[in-house]
């Protein structure tokens, strides 16, 4: 297992720096960032997830340089029109002093941060071993780290009081000004009934619980925002307009889209299978009435809205997977 560990992180040479391969840092484009949220991830302007890094202190230094760019790029609605600071001036020399404490193998060796991290990846239980779903958990808590300190940055930037609220009106104001409309989730989110059903206690703000639930509606449990997200996939395949959907609007719109993050065991030739789409859809026409409503999309949102725990599992998976064929051919 710890082998397993090791090959989440490129490994570097036993002594001194790599003279042939170097470890990249990469903080995420802000823009990309602010337009993904919704989508479960942080995608790069490719369109690309960026993964959170498996370790925690790799994963600081990319929040630092993800903050000094974050700052860089709102520097004008944070600061006004006043002249940069000096520490702004000086990215490219900050990059490349973390990248180069990264790949000094005196000062940061994997092998040693994999011992580091190994007993507290392994704790359910506690046998010397990592098992998928601890790998998921750890995965997880990696993801919702860096998506909390990405709040909280937002935060800042629309909080211009620093009241701890947020208003629309100041939202959307700074928002257009410095994003857009748009995000990965393939529709306009940032409405004011996005924002409304964001606001658990109804007072007209968010707070930072409720701002972070707005920026990240994929990871939400606020069962406004779950409603908001079925009613929202209903009307984009709803053709007749009747606030449902019937077997063809399914079949067409929606049943390819779900089967692709379906069970992983199911086979290839079940897309696009007529009598597997009429099973799944009367799986989910709870009422038998011949429709799906808004209500019957719940158990199937997260296969349209991936959350971080879905791409936890997928890289815990993956790195298992590649394991277990190292082992395979030793």
């Amino acid at each position: 297992m710890f082998i397993l560990l090791v090959s989440y992180t490129p490994r570097l040479q036993p002594h001194g720096r790599s003279p042939h391969r170097r470890l990249k840092l990469h903080p995420k484009n802000s823009a990309a960032v602010a337009s993904s949220y919704g989508a479960g991830a942080v995608h790069d302007s490719g369109g690309n997830r960026h993964a959170a890094p498996f370790d925690p202190a790799i994963a600081e230094l990319e929040r630092r340089l993800e903050d000094k760019e974050w700052e860089r790029e709102h520097y004008r609605i944070l600061h006004g029109d006043a002249e940069k600071d000096d520490h702004m001036k000086e990215w490219e020399e900050f990059l490349r002093e973390e990248e180069d404490f990264i790949n000094d193998d005196d000062r940061f060796n994997v092998s040693d941060r994999i011992r580091a991290l190994f007993p507290k990846i392994d704790l359910t239980p506690k046998d010397g071993f990592v098992s998928l779903d601890e790998l998921i958990r750890w995965n997880l808590d990696q993801a919702r780290a860096d998506q909390l300190h990405r709040s909280a940055r937002e935060m800042e930037l629309y909080d211009k009081n620093g009241n701890g609220i947020v208003s629309f009106t100041t939202f959307r104001a700074l928002r257009q000004q410095s994003h857009g409309d748009g995000n990965s989730l393939g529709f306009p989110w940032w409405k004011e009934e996005h924002f409304n059903a964001s606001d658990v206690n109804g007072d007209g703000f968010l707070n930072k619980t409720e701002f972070h639930d707005f920026l990240n509606p994929s990871d939400s449990e606020n069962p406004k925002i779950v409603n908001l997200l079925c009613r929202q996939e209903l009307r984009q395949r709803d053709k007749d307009g009747d606030g449902k959907l019937n077997f063809e609007e399914y079949f067409h719109g929606l049943h390819d889209h779900i089967h692709g993050y379906d069970d992983e065991n199911a086979a290839i030739s079940h897309i696009g299978n007529m009598t597997i789409a009429k099973e799944r859809f009367s799986k989910l026409d709870k009422d038998n009435d011949g429709f799906i409503s808004e209500h019957e999309l719940e158990p199937v949102l997260d296969k349209l809205h991936l959350s971080e725990h879905y791409y936890a599992r997928q890289q815990a998976t993956h790195a298992i997977s590649e394991q277990t064929k190292i082992m395979m051919e030793d």
